[in-house]
């Protein structure tokens, strides 16, 4: 009759001994993109980039300056749907703020 090995005491591994027993190595760490704060911060910076050439272009063309009628055009409703855009994506994330403080724990 053949012996049992007795069963080890627990360790501060952290992955599963079993798992490297059968030759899969351990998960990596998870690849860290850029921070949520960044990204906002990056993109209200182009809203306000696109705002600020809309504004400059106007000005240009209402001081008789040469630019094209359609290019003012263009920079305006870029400018527009830009801020539009921050306004549904803002409004998404109070929406998802306030659903999560009305949880019940």
């Amino acid at each position: 009759m053949s012996a049992i090995p007795p069963i080890a005491a627990p360790t501060s591994l952290s992955f599963d001994p079993v798992i490297t027993q059968i030759g899969i190595a351990p998960m990596a760490a998870p690849v860290q993109g850029p921070a949520f704060s960044d990204i906002l911060t990056s993109g209200m910076k182009q809203v306000e980039t696109k705002l600020a050439t809309a504004d400059d272009l106007v000005q240009r063309f209402a001081l008789g300056d040469s630019i094209p009628v359609h290019q003012v055009t263009y920079a305006l409703e870029e400018a527009r749907l830009s801020v539009e855009l921050a306004m549904q994506v803002r409004t998404r994330l109070l929406d998802g703020y306030r659903e999560l403080m009305n949880m019940q724990l």
